[in-house]
């Protein structure tokens, strides 16, 4: 008897490409059991949960009636939705809002410039300062809140039921 027949089955019995597959589905399932790779986010290992403060700067939001936007939605002890890096993270609370008056830069007669308000009464362009609080995981890169780090500079997305604008974070504190 042949080791190899005509038909490529080994001893006449088994295909050698029926005992290729069995090879090949024996070592995935030796891979995945006995070399698991790393599970979750990064975010989930040597980390601790803390609350974290974020404030945001908003520029040039470009609304009719703000102060009906504050009392309706966008509210000091409200919550707003919140898009880091064009991922959803969920509601997070607002705890200030203060509006930033708009300045533009005076020629003196002297010849030195000093920075006045803005006296234009047609200006529907407002900025403003928010303080958001959460609770992030704290792991050695930073805070992360949901699967995104938190770094100054980066954009939030803010989102409500009559407003999506996009804020910069310019300072974070973690309460420990």
């Amino acid at each position: 008897m042949a080791i190899l027949d005509s038909k490529g089955r080994l001893f006449g019995r088994i295909s050698l490409l029926d005992l290729g597959a069995v090879m090949v589905i024996m070592l995935v399932l030796a891979g995945i059991f006995l070399f698991p790779g790393t599970t979750g986010s990064v975010a989930q290992v040597g980390t601790k949960t803390a609350p974290i403060e974020v404030d945001l700067l908003v520029r040039g939001l470009n609304v009719r009636e703000p102060q009906r936007l504050y009392d309706e939605d966008l509210k000091e002890g409200g919550k707003t939705k919140v898009i880091i890096r064009n991922q959803p993270y969920g509601k997070i609370d607002i705890r200030s809002i203060q509006e930033i008056d708009r300045t533009i830069v005076a020629t003196q007669p002297d010849g030195t410039v000093k920075e006045v308000k803005d006296p234009r009464a047609n200006n529907f362009s407002k900025d403003m300062l928010l303080t958001l609080e959460g609770k992030a995981t704290i792991t050695d890169n930073g805070p992360v809140l949901g699967n995104s780090k938190v770094k100054i500079g980066m954009p939030f997305e803010l989102e409500g039921f009559n407003y999506n604008f996009k804020g910069s974070v310019i300072d974070i504190r973690v309460n420990k």
